[in-house]
């Protein structure tokens, strides 16, 4: 099973720190010995990619020829053979809140749509997050918080914009636009008003529960709460996403990741190539 690890006490220079990057070096005999190869068929070549320049897909058609070294975990212990992934391109998906799902339902070529895949995810971080040896509450609270409600009082060094998710029932929009527009008709700024209100009766993603029903949300009419989004410099509020027609959908973050992996017993990892 998947494990979300975390330091209760060093949360703010987990997520300030970059993930180490394995740098992408020539194979070689003495790197590994007769690796395994995984192929997939039917997937289609780097030129169909939309969006990329000329120089990008010659990166990722080497990236696709060399493939991806991986070493299994407990290699020092037992001869267990290596394996070069292939890095294929299986299709384009939307660039929206549920590309995590639509990219998983293409990749492992399964029947189950990307709101289902949502469920799932959700369903088994529950599953984990009461199970014996399963996810830490404590900790899993305090990284849910410090990505989604996070100390505005700190992190400037880091980001020039922080975002606070909060969500607000869709039965519950009319009444708080007549919240907002009654402030706004006692001479306060409209985004003042909207933050005020949003802050004061709609749910901040600041813990496991929360997280549950943000990570519910697809963007569509079915969905049980709105996500509104306020963004802040360090000279205070930016904008507020008020999300009207309700279409924003929650992107997949590592606990995500983690979880959907866990529900389909696969391992799921980022491929980051550097391209200038």
């Amino acid at each position: 099973m998947g494990k979300l690890l975390c330091d209760t006490t060093a949360i703010a220079e987990t997520f300030h720190v970059s993930s180490p990057i394995i740098p992408w070096r020539e194979a070689t005999s003495a790197s590994f010995c007769a690796p395994d190869t995984v192929a997939l068929t039917g997937n289609k070549s780097w030129e169909t990619v939309s969006g990329l320049e000329d120089q990008q897909k010659r990166y990722l058609q080497r990236l696709h020829a060399k493939g991806v070294l991986w070493k299994h975990p407990q290699g020092h212990i037992s001869p267990a053979r290596s394996m070069i992934f292939q890095l294929s391109h299986g299709g384009d998906v939307e660039a929206d809140g549920n590309c995590l799902f639509s990219a998983s339902q293409k990749a492992m070529r399964i029947s189950i749509d990307a709101r289902e895949l949502r469920r799932r995810t959700v369903r088994r971080f529950l599953d984990d997050l009461g199970s014996q040896g399963g996810l830490d509450r404590a900790s899993t609270d305090a990284v849910i918080k410090h990505l989604y409600s996070p100390d505005l009082k700190a992190g400037w060094g880091i980001h020039v914009v922080q975002e606070v998710k909060l969500l607000a029932n869709k039965e519950d929009r009319v009444a708080l636009d007549v919240a907002i527009n009654e402030l706004v008709d006692l001479g306060l700024q409209r985004e003042m008003a909207a933050e005020s209100i949003y802050k004061e009766r709609c749910i901040p993603v600041d813990d496991s529960l929360s997280w549950t029903k943000y990570m519910s949300i697809s963007g569509s009419a079915d969905d049980k709460y709105d996500i509104i989004s306020l963004q802040y410099t360090e000279e205070g509020l930016l904008t507020v996403d008020e999300n009207r027609e309700g279409r924003a959908a929650a992107f997949g973050d590592d606990i995500a990741i983690e979880s959907l992996a866990t529900e389909f017993k696969r391992e799921i990892y980022v491929v980051r190539r550097c391209i200038n």
